[in-house]
Order: structure tokens, then C-alpha cells, then sequence
């Protein structure tokens, strides 16, 4: 085993990984960042052929690189992210070394760690001072535990393996779970001509546009993306929530279930358990439309707020009406006859670091953390969901917690301000904000 010394080991070359060792690269400390793939790789594994980002491209901020393109309004696709994701770690040249697998990382007699990795050139070893874990939060797939004893002749999948509908056999296919995955891939099915069963749970949802602009763009002004997850209701809790689902498909637009029904998209409630073709459903569908419902017409009512406050001159608001409601809640449903071919379960991921060896989870295995940084000295965690806001698992809120994280590993964290963040919520001009005169 060849044994290497540095003061800051990355796990993970993703996004989050990058942006900390941009602030590194700034600040002259010796770290290496090791990547299992290639960098990014999981905007090209992970996404379907069709997916585009929710989030507007002027979202897309990393430390020193930023969406330049013409259309700072508009969703890049999954195409278009991975080409502009590429091109940041040539700006600042990090100490990257891809195909890594890092299997082990334990705490050392005296202080710092020992990370063991297999790489190109076999196993080796690393001695270091930190560690910052880069790699998400999204690694094990979750799939019922009975999913096994359904029908053998149905496909089953889940959303990381979901490419388009034409890999899919001739049939109908039920996706299970609405959150941004789930509600996204029924889309795209149903825009295919695909026959789409959607069994719904409680996730809420939020217009695309309103009063003319981009909701995120709002939400963004209005400083709900850099707010504290320990001032939400709830506190750390937040952390449990899923994001609402929306499409940044054809230039942006509300997912309306209740459209979707209407035009013959299947809609059922809670999936609780199945055995052969037979599957059991909550009758919890009308409600779930309903409180989705509630937080879309909150959110634009927030924003109304928002708009009276500054007294800003945009346009009026429209009322949501609802275009469909169930005749009853469905409480099973029989994949044979219904011509079930496939299912796809989007109902999330759990996570997975059993490789590292150190108290710092909690008993569902999530690291316990503030804003990254955990109770073992030298040991942090970036570029999950929550970390520290509701932008911290987005390309908006990584160079904020990045500077944090890499600033307490180097003694700036206290004077590192919000300088990250202030420059979030800049973005370039939109023709939409011509009648806004945003503060």
C-alpha cells in the first residue's frame, strides 16, 4: 500500500466536493480530492434523457463560476448541466484524482485520519489532517421491502435507472412517489403517449411562474433559500421534508396532477404493500392533491406579501383552480388489468457511510452536524440537503457552505461573512424584471 500525506482529504467530486476545493486551491492548503468516477458523473448516470433542472440557470453558482449562457431565466437540460459542470474544475486546476474509491476512513492515535482508497494504481492510503465528505446524501436506492414478492413478469426500477420511456417494455407503467423524481418522470411518460399510473404521497408543489416571474426567483429575493434550517418550524425536522415538485420542460411550467388525470394519467394514493399483482393503496389521494394544493396557493401568497411590502408594480395575480377531482379514492389496484408492465419506485434513497468509521451518525445513519461540521474534530460533511439552508443541496447555496465548512478548517470561518450567499442572489438581468424595481 503506497501512503500519501496532505492536510485536507475531499471525498467526492461532485459539485460540493469542487467548490471546497476551489476555496482551498485560493487559500494555498495542501488537500487532494478523491473521487470514485469521474468528476460529476452523476448528472450523466443518474438523470433521465429528458430531464431538465428545476431550478432557473442563474441558479447555477460555484465558487469563481457561474452560468454564463443567454438564458440566465431558462432550465438547462441534463445535456447542458453536465457540459457546464465540466468546465469548472479547469478554471482552477484541484488536485483531482478520479476512479478513487475511498473504502475506509478512520480517526489516527493523536489526532487526524487515515483514508484508504483503491485506485488506478491499486490500494493506497492517505494520512490527513481533515476530512471533507462530498458525497451526497442519495447512495442506496429505496425499494419496499415486499417489492420481491410482486409479479416476476413485471420490470421494476427505481428513478436512478430510469432513462426514457423507450427502454421501457410496451405497457403501462406505474411510477411510485411524486416528489421531484417521481412527478418529473410521469411527465415525461405521459408526454410520450405512455399509459401513467402515479401512486402519490405527501409531497406539496409550487408554481412555476407567478405574477410574472419565476417562483424560485422570488423565494430567492425574498431570502427564503439562505435561511437557517434551525429557524424553519420544526427546526432540523426540515431536513425530513421533500422538495416540491414543478418542471423545467419546455421552457418551464407547473406539474398539475389534476391536468394529468384529466388528460388520463391514473392517479391513486399511498402505496402501502402488494403481493403478486395485488397491490394495497391508501385511500389518501384526495387529500394528498388537496394539501399540495394548500402549500402552492400559500407559497404565492407569500410572494403577494412580498410584492405589497416593496411595493413593486408586476403583474396581477391569478387564482389556481383546480381542473379535476377524484370521483373516489382507489384502495387497490391489479397490475395485470390494469396492463402494468413496469414500475418505477421514486420514493427516495437512504444513506450509506458505512466506510466511515467515526461517531457521528444518528440511528437512521445521517451524520449529525452544524453546518457541516461534526463533533469529531476535523471531520465535515458538505453538499447535503439541509446542510444549513434550504439551498445547501443546490448549485445556489454550495459556495456558502463550502467557504464555512473550508473556513473552520483553515481559521477564516470567522471572518467569512455572507459573501457567497449576497452573491447567490445576484443573477444576471431578465426581460421579466423590466416592470420590477426588486430592492
Amino acid at each position: 500500500m503506497t501512503t500519501h500525506r496532505t492536510t485536507v482529504a475531499i471525498v467526492g467530486g461532485g459539485q460540493a466536493g469542487l467548490a471546497a476545493s476551489w476555496f482551498l486551491v485560493r487559500d494555498g492548503v495542501d488537500h487532494v480530492v478523491l473521487e470514485a468516477g469521474t468528476a460529476g458523473h452523476e448528472w450523466a448516470d443518474t438523470r433521465w434523457d429528458n430531464f431538465t433542472l428545476v431550478t432557473p440557470n442563474w441558479h447555477c453558482r460555484l465558487p469563481g463560476y457561474e452560468y454564463a449562457g443567454p438564458d440566465p431565466d431558462g432550465f438547462m437540460t441534463r445535456d447542458e448541466v453536465v457540459r457546464w459542470l465540466a468546465g469548472y474544475a479547469p478554471t482552477f486546476g484541484p488536485p483531482l484524482r478520479e476512479h478513487t474509491r475511498v473504502t475506509s476512513l478512520t480517526q489516527r492515535v493523536g489526532g487526524g485520519f487515515l483514508v484508504e482508497a483503491e485506485g488506478p494504481d491499486g490500494v493506497e492510503a492517505w494520512e490527513v489532517e481533515h476530512v471533507v465528505v462530498a458525497t451526497g446524501g442519495y447512495h442506496v436506492p429505496v425499494v419496499p421491502a415486499w417489492a420481491p414478492a410482486l409479479d416476476p413478469t413485471v420490470d421494476q426500477l427505481h428513478s436512478a435507472d430510469y432513462k426514457s420511456a423507450a427502454r421501457l417494455r410496451p405497457g403501462g407503467v406505474l411510477v411510485v412517489g411524486s416528489g421531484q423524481s417521481g412527478a418529473q418522470i410521469a411527465e415525461d411518460l405521459h408526454l410520450e403517449g405512455r399509459q401513467v399510473h402515479l401512486a402519490i404521497g405527501d409531497a406539496p408543489r409550487v408554481a412555476r411562474f407567478h405574477r410574472g416571474r419565476d417562483c424560485m426567483t422570488w423565494l430567492a429575493e425574498m431570502g427564503l433559500y439562505d435561511t437557517p434550517v434551525a429557524s424553519y418550524p420544526g427546526g432540523l425536522a426540515a431536513r425530513e421534508k421533500t422538495n416540491h415538485y414543478v418542471t423545467g420542460r419546455d421552457g418551464g411550467r407547473d406539474i398539475d396532477l389534476r391536468q394529468f388525470a384529466a388528460e388520463g394519467m391514473r392517479l391513486y394514493g399511498r402505496l402501502e404493500s402488494g403481493a403478486g399483482t395485488d397491490l394495497v393503496i391508501a385511500p389518501t389521494l384526495r387529500d394528498a392533491l388537496d394539501s399540495a394544493d394548500d402549500v402552492y396557493r400559500s407559497i404565492c401568497r407569500d410572494i403577494d406579501v412580498h410584492i405589497e411590502t416593496q411595493g413593486l408594480d408586476v403583474a396581477p395575480a391569478e387564482a389556481y383552480r383546480p381542473v379535476w377531482e377524484p370521483e373516489a379514492d382507489p384502495t387497490g389496484l391489479d397490475l395485470a388489468e390494469a396492463g402494468i408492465t413496469t414500475i418505477i419506485w421514486a420514493i427516495g434513497y437512504r444513506p450509506d457511510y458505512r466506510w466511515v468509521r467515526a461517531g457521528v451518525f444518528d440511528g437512521t445513519g445521517r451524520p449529525t452536524h452544524t453546518r457541516g461540521v461534526t463533533a469529531v474534530a476535523g471531520l465535515h460533511f458538505l453538499g447535503l440537503p439541509w446542510l444549513h439552508t434550504w439551498g445547501s443541496g443546490r448549485f445556489l447555496g454550495i459556495a456558502a457552505d463550502a467557504e464555512h465548512v473550508t473556513g473552520v478548517i483553515t481559521g477564516r470561518a470567522d471572518r467569512a461573512t455572507e459573501r457567497a450567499a449576497d452573491l447567490a442572489r445576484r443573477r444576471s438581468p431578465s426581460p421579466l424584471d423590466a416592470s420590477a424595481a426588486v430592492a
